[in-house]
């Protein structure tokens, strides 16, 4: 393995673990705490008042370890933008709700307007880089296709869709780490073999989450809250871009993916019923608690089944 990749996991590791201290202190003091449902999943109610934006150490770690390598892997760059972008939307979501005591948080309108801009630099950014907009097709070996100026709106819906499906799977303590962990090596493996150039960038969020684990691990110290959750999407979608394999996120984020369905299926199922539920709980992480599941169960089968899906999309890439 190149020694890029190990350094910059160890030292996103070490300055993530470093920061964790004191943003826990710095959150307690605050009292950002975690609220949680009186009619969901019984087990967490004994997790109110936890803190939360523990994403804040996940992104002093990704940035400042990428910062070191970007010059050399300037292909980096948009998937930091994307990953920094929504890191400060989720931040500020996070802020209002439970710092400020600002139950909605961001207005639905303020969060579309800053997803649209963030997402608008990330494009540019991409166009600067020199980034083909062309798509690899799964299971083709390597052929792409480009879409031409559908491709535009195509990028849009895919980082909203991805933002929201890594969003969905934060609900138990270490389950979207641990899956991202596993996306992260995948993006490693297949840019390694590709020359897509984004090693460091995926090297320091496999580094900062594994520190976080230290903090997020059941029972959770403290939890990423939108401020990590949408950094994390932002990373998956901007690094699936880079490395022009968009078409790939619901085979390597399969977890997202199934996460993001099963809210849209509740929802929809619940209006045409008219209040009839297709699942115990959405997203369905959720379903299979209420079901009798622990949280170290469906941490560990999520895992095991993003593993798989990982391997599944690295035929005929690697």
């Amino acid at each position: 393995m190149d020694l890029t990749i190990i350094f910059s996991i160890l030292i996103s590791f070490a300055v993530t673990a470093v920061s964790g201290y004191f943003v826990l202190r710095v959150m307690r003091k605050l009292k950002a705490a975690q609220t949680e449902r009186e009619d969901g999943v019984q087990s967490h109610l004994k997790k109110a008042g936890t803190p939360t934006m523990g994403g804040i150490m996940i992104i002093i770690g990704i940035m400042i370890t990428s910062l070191i390598y970007v010059g050399r892997y300037p292909k980096i760059i948009p998937v930091l933008i994307l990953t920094a972008g929504f890191c400060v939307i989720g931040f500020l979501d996070d802020f209002l709700k439970v710092v400020l005591r600002r139950s909605d948080g961001l207005m639905p309108w303020q969060k579309l307007l800053g997803q649209f801009v963030v997402t608008v630099l990330f494009y540019i950014s991409l166009r600067h880089a020199g980034i083909s907009m062309a798509m690899i097709i799964p299971f083709t070996g390597g052929e792409a296709v480009d879409i031409g100026i559908i491709a535009v709106p195509f990028l849009f819906i895919v980082v909203l869709a991805t933002v929201n499906g890594v969003n969905f799977t934060d609900g138990v303590d270490g389950l979207a780490a641990s899956v991202t962990v596993v996306v992260s090596m995948a993006f490693i493996i297949i840019s390694m073999v590709i020359k897509g150039e984004v090693e460091p960038a995926a090297g320091a969020v496999i580094g900062a989450l594994l520190a976080f684990l230290l903090y997020n691990a059941n029972p959770a110290k403290i939890f990423m809250g939108d401020t990590g959750s949408l950094a994390l999407g932002g990373f998956v979608a901007g690094t699936a871009y880079v490395l022009q394999m968009p078409l790939y996120i619901p085979v390597i984020g399969f977890i997202y993916t199934i996460e993001l369905l099963s809210v849209v299926l509740q929802v929809s199922y619940f209006k045409k019923t008219h209040g009839k539920r297709l699942f115990k709980m959405a997203p369905i992480h959720h379903h299979f608690e209420i079901s009798g599941w622990s949280e170290t169960r469906v941490v560990t089968i999520f895992t095991i089944i993003t593993m798989l899906t990982c391997l599944l999309a690295m035929i005929n890439l690697v």
